[in-house]
């Protein structure tokens, strides 16, 4: 797990993912060598803080947006949201402005407003990130931005065998998404790359539990096409990894993104589910963190 605690510890606020992305690509030029294929690697201006990987001759995308909700540094001491962090008084938070690295608590008002507490004022505009704080027992891994460094660390995981496939490391999902429509774009007009797959990390609800198995969402804000789920069910069953089915109401990801573009892409979102969703403290049983890698593996092989 030493990767993924890694992964948890890099300030990559939506907006600001540019940590993220050097971390990628030195983890990428360093490991690829030892890989089944090596990617052709799409970076650089045309794709901002992005990263495509193009495996062999590919058939489907994988997604894993790589940055995380925070707060923004607005004016005395107040602080907004970036996406939709779960807040309470005493909360940890990082950053560095001009002046350097500061920590500070969150601290809320009798109308529900965020400030924060410190022993400096630090410049508005300054984005800041849970602190991070490792936990790992026999059975689950805890820590701030489990979602969604989990589907960025299964999407590396993938790298290692992949021979046929396209995996997108992407922005801005927390808050909205925006690079999904021109990186969809890219792999649909150069690579005719029509099915995706959603790395990234769910609930724990009345009907989704710890260690039962990785999560193949039916539909939650976004609606996808039935046939392509139907197929997606059928492997996960012929596969025999541990899954469980998901039916949300809310809630979204890159494939919420991808159903509103306008290109015949059929998506589907499979990721391990967490407790304390957005929070300092996620949590998420290593069992369901193995069947998720597996189940990957199997379908990237056989769609």
């Amino acid at each position: 797990m030493k990767l993924l605690k890694r992964l948890c510890s890099i300030h990559a606020p939506s907006g600001n993912e540019g940590a993220m992305t050097a971390f990628l690509l030195e983890y990428i030029h360093q490991h690829q060598a030892n890989w089944n294929t090596q990617p052709r690697i799409y970076s650089g201006n045309d794709f901002q803080n992005c990263i495509i990987l193009v495996f062999g001759e590919p058939r489907t995308a994988v997604y894993a947006h790589m940055d995380n909700i925070g707060f923004t540094v607005r004016y005395n001491n107040q602080l907004v949201k970036i996406g939709s962090p779960h807040f309470e008084s005493g909360v940890s938070l990082v950053g560095s402005d001009a002046n350097g690295k500061t920590e500070c608590t969150i601290t809320i008002d009798d109308e529900n407003r965020i400030f924060y507490k410190a022993t400096r004022e630090i410049e508005r505009g300054t984005d800041l990130s849970y602190k991070p704080e490792w936990r790992e027992d026999e059975n689950f891994v805890q820590c701030c931005y489990l979602d969604n460094r989990l589907g960025v660390w299964n999407a590396l995981k993938l790298c290692e065998s992949l021979k046929d496939g396209a995996v997108v490391f992407s922005c801005w999902e927390e808050h909205g998404g925006g690079s999904v429509p021109y990186l969809s774009r890219f792999l649909f007009e150069k690579y005719n790359i029509r099915r995706s797959l959603i790395s990234d990390i769910t609930w724990i609800t009345e009907g989704v539990v710890h260690g039962e198995g990785v999560v193949i969402s039916m539909r939650d804000s976004g609606i996808p096409r039935r046939i392509f789920i139907d197929k997606i069910i059928s492997l996960a069953k012929e596969s025999h990894i541990p899954f469980q089915l998901e039916v949300e109401a809310s809630g979204g990801s890159d494939g919420t993104e991808l159903q509103k573009q306008p290109y015949p892409i059929d998506w589907c979102f499979i990721g391990a589910a967490e407790d304390f969703v957005h929070s300092p403290d996620e949590k998420v049983h290593k069992k369901d963190i193995e069947n998720m890698v597996n189940m990957y593996r199997y379908l990237m092989e056989h769609l």
